[in-house]
């Protein structure tokens, strides 16, 4: 994760927000907009080439919902980040689930018509992904906290480790129960 040279006027701007600034976000956005960019990036990668969602619009759905909360503490840039791409993850879920229920209600005979090439498929593996580290949360939360750090903010083992408060081999064990777990829950016939 990159240090920036704006680290300080992050954390002063995610101050003036936790004390209930709604116009602190006007402020941050500008200063993390690349970053959260680089983490929509990311977590696209693992979707759908046909993805209807751009990293621009993750970044600015993320943004309109950082802004229905009115009240968050984020300690720092990182817990910040680390926050964005839960919601980032957040908004990829609840854009699969809405397009699976829209399927569900689709007409038997659809028109064939131009204005049908919005469709997409549904990203089954998002929603399974998803209910896996709900359940490996109850197990491991932290190997879950490791695990999203690792993969969908893009940290290196050594920030994971500084920012969960673990030691480096705490987190690499962590995270290999975690993927070998999510593995045999994805894939139980591997």
């Amino acid at each position: 994760m990159d240090g920036g040279n704006n680290s300080g006027e992050v954390t002063s701007w995610l101050d003036q927000w936790a004390q209930g600034d709604p116009a602190a976000l006007d402020h941050l956005a500008p200063l993390v907009y690349d970053k959260l960019r680089s983490i929509a990036d990311n977590l696209l990668r693992n979707e759908a080439p046909d993805h209807t969602l751009q990293p621009t619009a993750l970044v600015s759905e993320t943004i309109l919902k950082l802004l229905d909360l009115h009240k968050v503490t984020l300690n720092d840039r990182s817990h910040f980040f680390a926050f964005a791409a839960k919601l980032m993850r957040r908004v990829l879920i609840d854009h699969a689930r809405r397009l699976k229920a829209a399927k569900r209600s689709l007409p038997a005979r659809l028109p064939l018509d131009s204005e049908l090439g919005w469709t997409e498929s549904v990203n089954e593996q998002s929603l399974d992904l998803s209910a896996a580290l709900e359940e490996l949360e109850v197990l491991d939360a932290s190997g879950v906290r490791a695990l999203e750090m690792r993969y969908f903010l893009g940290c290196t083992g050594e920030e994971t480790a500084a920012l969960l408060g673990l030691s480096a081999s705490t987190i690499d064990r962590s995270l290999r129960f975690s993927l070998v777990w999510l593995h045999g829950r994805l894939h139980p016939k591997d």
